[in-house]
């Protein structure tokens, strides 16, 4: 099946003509996850040429991700796309080649172009202004840490001059709980689980292991064996716990509470569907991707608060897969390939120019 993608574009001038700049945005359509973010200064334009530039630059950096997607261009610019459906004519040169280049990115069929009123369009029209600003004060434009087109180039921690403090995240899944034991789903919706005896010890040790690693804050998924789990580490580090709630596990809808081979028998199809692909949730249930949307949004709201900060996060098998998923840039369907023991820590750490590095990944050495 095609990937799908919204391509949401802006652009400005002050002055018309006047300093111009334009800004993009390429999200997964079906979980809204950002997969690109443009911003650039283009010299002196008029606004209606900025806004074909950032359609155009939007367009290309979709057929980057996927020259076999299906794209819907959003835009607040009703000239724009009056346009390039075709219901009006193109009469200003500079537009009408820009108007050429952007049909000719993908293939015949694969981009449709909506107008949308300006409110729903300001993630591109913040990314327009940061270039602008930047340009007044002389200086490079700086995407949001994080974003996924901040850090073109790699580079090896260690191994290269000082990239500053980076963000850690101290990723700890919650203890034994009798679901875990008996490899049954047990995601948010169903049933809220405590720690078992042997889970609540699990905790105790890992906290001892975290006391000794600076944690300036922990947070934790709401449901309970997290809490439970969280609780422990504030006791030891002397912290406030504080609960976000999309660091919650997957719904698992009908199947929470059974095991594998039970799911199996009732649903083959539908299991089938679900290890095929990371789109398609449990009956009643939510997708990997929808999970993969709500975490990467936790992840950058976290690196804005607590900027060259040591994190202790508290969550559980799907979104701390997420987390590593992110720094490693791998595709959504690689949660499919990690595993993590109960009470297990792993440790991601982020730069502000969005270089990450995994650090450690399923540790249990606590436990041992």
């Amino acid at each position: 099946m095609s990937r799908r993608f919204f391509v949401e574009a802006d652009g400005g001038s002050r002055g018309n003509p006047g300093p111009a700049a334009y800004g993009a945005v390429v999200r997964d359509a079906d979980t809204g996850e950002v997969l690109a973010e443009l911003a650039e200064y283009i010299g002196i334009a008029t606004n209606n040429v900025a806004e074909y530039r950032g359609m155009l630059a939007g367009l290309r950096k979709a057929y980057e991700l996927d020259p076999e997607a299906f794209v819907e261009a959003r835009l607040d610019s009703k000239l724009v796309v009056e346009q390039m459906t075709g219901r009006w004519q193109v009469k200003h040169p500079d537009m009408r080649t820009l108007a050429r280049e952007a049909l000719s990115v993908f293939s015949p069929g694969h981009v449709t172009f909506t107008w949308v009123p300006r409110a729903q369009n300001s993630h591109a029209d913040r990314l327009v202004n940061m270039a602008l600003d930047a340009r007044a004060k002389g200086e490079p434009v700086r995407l949001p840490p994080g974003n996924p087109t901040a850090a073109p180039v790699n580079r090896l921690p260690g191994w290269t001059p000082d990239l500053g403090t980076p963000t850690t995240f101290l990723l700890l899944r919650h203890g034994l709980t009798r679901f875990t034991g008996e490899k049954r789903f047990s995601g948010s919706g169903g049933e809220d689980l405590p720690l078992t005896e042997e889970g609540l010890a699990q905790a105790k040790r890992a906290a001892v292991k975290l006391a000794g690693m600076s944690v300036d804050v922990v947070i934790t998924s709401p449901l309970l064996r997290a809490r439970q789990t969280a609780e422990a580490l504030a006791t030891a580090l002397d912290l406030e716990v504080v609960e976000e709630h999309d660091l919650r596990e997957c719904a698992f809808g009908q199947w929470d509470g059974l095991t594998m081979a039970e799911v199996m028998r009732r649903w083959p199809q539908e299991v089938s569907a679900w290890l095929a692909s990371t789109s398609v949730a449990p009956p009643g249930g939510e997708s990997f991707d929808a999970v993969a949307h709500r975490v990467e949004a936790t992840r950058r709201r976290l690196l804005e608060a607590f900027p060259g900060r040591t994190v202790a996060v508290v969550s559980h098998v799907t979104p701390i897969k997420m987390f590593v998923r992110s720094a490693l840039d791998a595709p959504t369907h690689a949660v499919f390939r990690m595993e993590l023991r109960p009470c297990s820590l792993t440790t991601v750490q982020w730069w502000e120019d969005g270089q990450a590095s995994l650090r450690t990944f399923n540790d249990t050495s606590h436990l041992d």
